[in-house]
């Protein structure tokens, strides 16, 4: 029963599932099986609500009608826009992180967001991407894997636009085996060309439905792992899906998010006989969530928290509401992580790849400079975009604070009427250093406010 392993199994749960537990949710939780509080999780996550913003004003971008009759001015300007709805695309997905009941669901969003990778310019197709990751995130990985091959931003993404029958182009192939689905050394180079040949003229029209171009489509015979057959993009998929491995990959990927970066074979093995040959995300989630090694304390603490975990968990206890949204990308960016904008195909590498020392500084100073107003002295590296980058260039402006405003109501409400130990205990998930026991002991003074932020600014805070 999770009552007898009391808050620190819940607080576990819910810091993996979600972005953590404020404390005057956790009574009600704790007389309950841990049964009935999974249970819950799943049931507040079990509707899609679809993430959209408002892009009224860029409708003559995908209406085919009008596009045609756009002058090449007007089409360079609505490009434009729609980068800008990119950026701000990422401030209410941050916001949804914040705010949401649905934390089960919203926490797969970004681990299948790192799985399947996708990076696109089009706001329509980046938004319409991001809730196909949304509604299929515990569903079906047949059907997720087939909605995400027909989406426009990936056809882009990959290539798939320029696969035709002629010439096939094996970029998507490579990566619905190599990055998707299998791992390298499980498929060879033939396996590619032969897939490629699968889904050629698949296509989607300006409003982002997908179409069937079909004379570019390849109507032959394939021979695929083993199989031979006049198969399409579909099919390839469903012949995937019939390797042990396929799950194996997937299950190895959930396992180091979810659970503890360092594999467990056993639960592994254990995780892959669930999981295969049905493929429902959703039973594989719960099989994790109701086993006992879920909540060993080898896992508790075990995991680096993503930039996003950070940030999010800071702002489910104080949140904030940022003058610029250039100070919230710009953030992302320090930390090593742009939701919308990932690195290359391969996604962002996880845990110890969070942090090296300028990282790591950087993160430790946040609570203090989005709480107390503290100044910014870390540069950060990298190239976002010419605007952005001059923005920050200006050496007047390195020594710089954030113009942030923070509600301290939830704080107020769910933390004040809490001890030290109490409020240590609600931050932090793993064991704390003897030294910083020490250090904490000396911080008597301090007024709660201040008390939470050195918290969040210790070492064990960034490991969940």
């Amino acid at each position: 029963n999770i009552n007898l392993m009391e808050t620190k199994a819940i607080q576990h749960l819910y810091s993996r599932v979600g972005f953590g537990i404020l404390p005057n949710e956790k009574p009600s939780l704790s007389g309950l099986k841990k049964e009935d509080v999974v249970a819950q999780l799943f049931s507040k996550s079990k509707e899609t609500d679809p993430l959209k913003i408002d892009l009224a004003e860029l409708d003559d971008f995908i209406d085919n009608d009008s596009r045609q009759k756009l002058s090449r001015a007007i089409r360079q300007e609505l490009r434009k826009k729609s980068r800008q709805k990119i950026k701000d695309y990422n401030s209410a997905w941050i916001s949804r992180l914040v705010t949401t009941d649905q934390q089960l669901r919203e926490k797969m969003v970004l681990f299948w967001a790192n799985v399947f990778v996708c990076r696109d310019n089009h706001i329509f197709h980046v938004q319409q991407y991001n809730n196909t990751l949304r509604k299929h995130a515990l569903g079906h990985l047949g059907d997720f894997l087939k909605a995400v091959a027909k989406e426009p931003a990936m056809s882009k993404y990959l290539n798939n636009r320029q696969n035709v029958k002629e010439k096939p182009n094996e970029n998507f192939a490579r990566e619905l085996m190599e990055l998707f689905t299998l791992g390298e050394g499980h498929y060879s180079e033939y396996d590619i060309k032969e897939a490629a040949r699968a889904f050629p003229g698949w296509s989607f029209r300006p409003n982002g439905k997908f179409f069937l171009r079909q004379k570019k489509h390849d109507t032959g015979v394939k021979v695929f792992l083993g199989k031979s057959g006049n198969f399409d993009g579909n099919a390839i998929i469903d012949i995937i899906l019939q390797q042990k491995q396929c799950a194996r990959f997937i299950c190895e990927k959930v396992y180091r998010y979810f659970v503890n970066p360092r594999v467990n074979q056993q639960h592994l093995n254990e995780m892959v006989a669930v999981f295969y040959p049905k493929y429902n995300i959703e039973k594989l989630m719960e099989h994790i969530l109701l086993s006992d090694w879920f909540y060993e304390d080898e896992n508790i603490g075990a995991k680096i928290k993503s930039p996003m975990e950070l940030l999010v968990g800071i702002q489910r206890i104080v949140p904030l509401t940022f003058a610029k949204e250039k100070q919230l990308l710009y953030l992302q960016r320090t930390m090593g992580q742009v939701l919308l904008y990932p690195p290359n195909v391969a996604g962002w590498k996880q845990d110890r790849n969070w942090i090296d020392s300028n990282t790591l500084l950087f993160r430790m100073k946040l609570p203090s400079v989005l709480l107390n107003d503290a100044v910014i002295n870390v540069d950060q590296k990298g190239d976002f975009e010419d605007s952005f980058e001059k923005y920050y260039a200006d050496s007047r402006k390195r020594a710089r604070k954030l113009d942030v405003e923070k509600d301290w109501t939830i704080f107020d409400l769910e933390f004040l009427a809490l001890n030290r130990d109490e409020i240590r205990e609600s931050l932090i998930r793993g064991k704390i250093d003897g030294d910083t026991l020490i250090f904490l002991d000396t911080l008597t003074n301090l007024d709660p406010k201040e008390y939470l932020v050195q918290l969040m600014s210790i070492p064990e805070y960034q490991l969940c």
